[in-house]
């Protein structure tokens, strides 16, 4: 690991464990164990330092995505089955999901940072392809149109299952509104 990427890790660290506010040049340098002034040689301001983190969870995620396979045909079953597999090598790293969420808050006034976070971001194009190669195989009407609410639907559970927030069934949920779309009938335009 270079020293980029343990000024990243942590950084999602002392995110995950404390919020954004903990996020210094200073704890960083500490929690990586380097030298006073290490982290300021890598990123020079706070946003520079954001940014770096930033960069570290799309990398993770997007390395997780890269084995995921979406059969041409699939049932309800099988798609929630493979997303629930999704999920959960996600949240093994609760810290990074924790990290992510928190940032999604303090980007939001950045419009740059906030899209590099979200719709931007290489790993979430990963993602809405994903999720238009699974809608398809489901038979869904518009796939290209519903993978975006269907990738919003999964980063919500994540959220609850990083954060313990509710006794929700995560595979229910996913199955649920997955057989929704499959039952929807395409609406004529009026």
């Amino acid at each position: 690991m270079d020293r980029r990427q343990r000024i990243a890790n942590a950084g999602i660290a002392l995110i995950a464990r404390g919020g954004t506010h903990r996020l210094t040049h200073r704890a960083v340098d500490t929690e990586a164990g380097l030298p006073n002034g290490s982290t300021s040689y890598y990123a020079r301001s706070r946003r520079d330092l954001i940014r770096l983190v930033m960069e570290q969870l799309s990398a993770e995620s997007q390395a997780d995505l890269t084995d995921i396979e979406v059969p041409g045909k699939l049932t309800v079953r099988q798609a929630t089955d493979l997303v629930g597999r999704l999920a959960e090598r996600l949240i093994l790293n609760g810290d990074a999901q924790a990290a992510r969420f928190a940032l999604m808050f303090e980007v939001r006034d950045d419009d740059e940072l906030r899209r590099e976070l979200t719709v931007d971001a290489p790993v979430r194009r990963s993602f809405d392809e994903k999720a238009v190669e699974l809608l398809r195989a489901l038979g869904v009407a518009d796939p290209e149109e519903k993978a975006p609410e269907f990738v919003a639907l999964v980063d919500a559970v994540l959220m609850y299952r990083a954060v313990d927030a509710a006794p929700i069934d995560p595979a229910g949920v996913v199955e649920t509104y997955l057989d929704g779309l499959v039952r929807r009938k395409p609406t004529a335009a009026l």
